[in-house]
This record gives C-alpha cells, structure tokens and sequence, in this order.
C-alpha cells in the first residue's frame, strides 16, 4: 500500500482519484478548449491536435491529448466549436466532450466582444486493476469505477487586431463521485480562467507578444502563466514561459504552409518534483482551411 499511497501524495491536482482540468504550456494555440467565446474568431475553419507528455519518468504522470475544431458560420463572425479531451493520470481517465457556440458584437472599427457557451460532460473511468497493490486480498482495490458528468459553461473574448482579453468557467457545474462502498470519491469543480496578450509590431519582419494567464479554483494555489513569444518573418516562433512556482518553460513554432502550424514546447519543473522526472513535452499541429482571398487572413494570426 505504500506505493498507493505515494501516488496519491505526488499529484495534490487529485481529490480521490480525479485530476482537474488540463493544463497546457501552449494555451495561447488551444484557447476554444478553456474559453468557448474564442470559437470561429480565426476566421477560418481552424483544426488543433494536441498531445502532452507530463512528469517524463514518473509513473502514472498525466498524459493528454485533445482535438478541436471550430469555424465561424455567419458572416458577423458568430462561431461553433468542438473539442475532445482525453486526460490520463495513474489508473483513471478522464474524457471531455463539449460542443461550443459564440455570438460576435461589434464595439468599434476595431474591437469586437465575442460571448460563448459550451455544453458537454465527462466520462470519468478508474481501473483499480492497473494499479500495483502490495495487498492482493483487499477487495476495495479491484474492479473499476466509472461515471458521466454534463456540465455546462461560459465565457466573455474581447479582441482587436493587436491584443486580447478573455474570461471563462468552462464547467460551471460541480460534481462529487462516490462509488457503491465508498471506497473512493471523485469531485470536479469550477475553474476561472482569466487571459490577455499584446501584439507589438517591432519592425516589418519581427513582431512581440506577451501573453498571461491566471487559473483559480477552489481548493488549490492560484496559478499564474506568464509567456513571451516572437515570430520572426511570419513563419518562425520562439519563446519563452513561466508558471508561478511551478515551472519555466521554452517554445517553438513554425509555419509550414499558410495554413498548417506546428509547434514545441518543453517544460522544467522547479518544484522538488523535479528531481523525479526528465520534464514535460507538448506537441500541437493546426491546420486551418484558408480556401478563398475573401478568407484570407492578411497576415499569419499570433493569437
């Protein structure tokens, strides 16, 4: 049981079994995921894969991958998104499916306010069996737990062509988990998500943009990203990140075609978690179906 319960003790992100919602380094590519407002402000018709490898050599780490789609389908720029979420840490996993829509005002000649909903839920499924029990007899640590949680959420993306700012509850609705005998319980609750970036111009061929980000939910420190990235000849993108006492991370991007994007990033833990792992690696590839000069974006979007 000693190993069971070092486990639990590693990833505070529990309560039982359950981790709460994902984190990413490049968020600033995978916005339709923690805000559904941001759904068709591309533009175009946008796709993300994106997978994340956490804690590299730590057992039962959190593994992540997500696909999403989204496209504006009015000519105000009202938008319709779709993102999948499938979470792995330890013996449970964790599927998120949620379908989000945004409605596009216009407050300027150069600002617009997009607000969004999403409506969706979660299948939450724990394998007892995958876990390395020192006490073969105990019958509360066999079989599998699994569960459906809808939920829904909202969020507010106010925008110009140089900056952003955005805030969002993906899942407004908390859910506990108890299986029959109580042997486990599993609780989900609402995450804040508050965003914002500039774009600075430095000369025609370099543009700067720092971005933050800060995530509050109850029950755990506040946590704060903050990034600087600079794309140089409107392909390539390097630059760096930290996570508030947490991490430091480094990035890049490049621009294949005009409408496919990959991207990097590798992050260093700084707590004494790190003396257990080799990092945290992030992979994303978009591609956005730019098909006609009245899509076009004028210039490759940095946000």
């Amino acid at each position: 049981m000693k190993k069971f319960f070092l486990i639990l003790g590693l990833f505070g992100t529990w309560i039982g079994f359950a981790q709460q919602e994902s984190q990413y380094t490049q968020y600033m590519y995978n916005t339709v995921s923690i805000n559904p407002a941001y759904a068709g402000t591309r533009g175009v018709t946008s796709v993300l894969g994106t997978y994340r490898r956490q804690w590299v050599g730590l057992e039962g780490a959190p593994k992540t991958a997500q696909f999403s789609i989204h496209s504006p389908i009015s000519y105000q720029g009202h938008g319709l998104g779709l993102s999948v979420i499938n979470d792995e840490i330890g013996p449970s996993r964790d599927t998120y499916v949620n379908a989000s829509f945004s409605y596009k005002l216009q407050l300027g000649y150069d600002t617009w306010l997009n607000l969004g909903i999403t409506a969706g839920g979660s299948f939450l499924d724990i394998n007892y069996d995958k876990l390395n029990i020192y006490d073969e007899g105990d019958p509360q640590l066999t079989g599998r737990l699994s569960r459906f949680s809808p939920n829904i959420g909202a969020g507010a993306y106010l925008h110009a062509s140089n900056w952003y700012a955005g805030i969002s509850v993906p899942a407004l609705l908390e859910t506990r988990f108890y299986d029959d005998i109580k042997q486990s319980v599993a609780s989900e609750k609402m995450h804040f998500y508050l965003i914002g970036g500039y774009v600075f111009d430095l000369n025609p061929t370099l543009k700067f943009k720092p971005a933050a980000l800060v995530k509050a939910v109850s029950g755990a420190p506040l946590a704060v990203d903050v990034s600087a990235n600079f794309m140089f000849n409107e392909n390539l993108i390097l630059g760096a990140a930290y996570r508030w006492d947490a991490a430091v991370s480094v990035m890049a991007g490049f621009n294949i075609t005009e409408g496919l994007q990959i991207g990097y990033a590798y992050d260093y833990e700084t707590t004494r978690l790190g003396n257990y792992n080799s990092g945290t690696h992030e992979l994303f590839v978009r591609f956005e179906f730019i098909s006609s000069s009245r899509n076009r974006m004028l210039s490759p979007r940095f946000f």
